[in-house]
């Protein structure tokens, strides 16, 4: 059960650093992108509040911190491509595998 806050909080994080985007860029004020403001304030205080529920779910810190941040990186890196048309080098696409894997490793070297 701890594995489902955990996926929880890394989409609320996600959501949150995403919309960080439409907070920013020319024009922008806090009067014209009130509601980005609050998705990202209440994005992240979700993400916190279902990362701390993973943790008291038997799930420990360095592997749910591990998975939350990597999955969290590498989720807003491919939104950004695909949403943003930010552009994305092969030598971040290998970053990215690379990412996975160390959070594969840390879940499967884990201790369950």
């Amino acid at each position: 059960m701890g594995y489902l806050f955990l996926a929880l909080a890394i989409a609320s994080e996600v959501v949150a650093t995403t919309f960080l985007k439409f907070t920013s860029g020319e024009g922008v004020t806090f009067a014209n992108r009130w509601w980005a403001y609050l998705v990202v304030v209440v994005g992240y205080v979700a993400s916190f509040v279902l990362l701390s529920v993973t943790l008291s779910r038997g799930v420990p810190l360095g592997i749910a911190y591990a998975v939350w941040a990597g999955v969290g990186v590498v989720a807003v890196t491919i939104i950004s491509w695909l949403v943003f048309k930010e552009f994305l080098s092969w030598m971040q696409i290998g970053g990215i595998v690379l990412v996975i894997g160390g959070v594969l490793l840390l879940e499967l070297g884990a201790k369950h």
